[in-house]
C-alpha cells in the first residue's frame, strides 16, 4: 500500500505547473491586450483583442484546469462544445449583425439622443 500511494505521489510530482509563472504570463498578456487598443490601429487592436485571448483562454484550459491530463473523450466534449458554439453564431449573426430588414425595430438604447 505504501508503494501505491509513494507512486501516485512521484507521479504528481512529474507534472508540477508553475501557476506563479503562468499567472504573470497572463498578466502580462493582459497588459499587452490593453494597451493594443491605445494605438488605435485596427489590425493591432484585432489581433490583441482576439489573439491574445486565445493564447490566454489555451493557457487557463491546459495548465489551471489540467484537460491536457484528463482522458481524451473529456477533450472531444470540450472540442464538440466549442464547435457546437461556433455554428451558432455562424448560423443567427447575419441576421443578428444586420442594420436593416423586413420588420426589422432599431432598439431604443441604440438609437441616437434626439437634440
Amino acid at each position: 500500500m505504501s508503494e501505491q500511494s509513494h507512486g501516485a505521489a512521484s507521479h504528481e510530482d512529474d507534472h508540477h505547473v508553475n501557476y506563479v509563472r503562468i499567472w504573470v504570463w497572463l498578466v502580462v498578456l493582459l497588459a499587452v491586450s490593453v494597451a493594443g487598443p491605445m494605438f488605435e490601429i485596427f489590425w493591432l487592436t484585432m489581433v490583441t483583442a482576439f489573439g491574445i485571448a486565445c493564447v490566454k483562454a489555451y493557457m487557463v484550459v491546459t495548465r489551471f484546469m489540467h484537460i491536457t491530463s484528463e482522458p481524451r473523450y473529456i477533450t472531444y466534449i470540450v472540442v464538440t462544445a466549442l464547435v457546437f458554439m461556433l455554428l451558432f453564431f455562424a448560423a443567427v449573426a447575419p441576421d443578428v449583425m444586420n442594420a436593416e430588414g423586413t420588420q426589422w425595430l432599431k432598439p431604443t438604447w441604440l438609437s441616437p439622443i434626439p437634440e
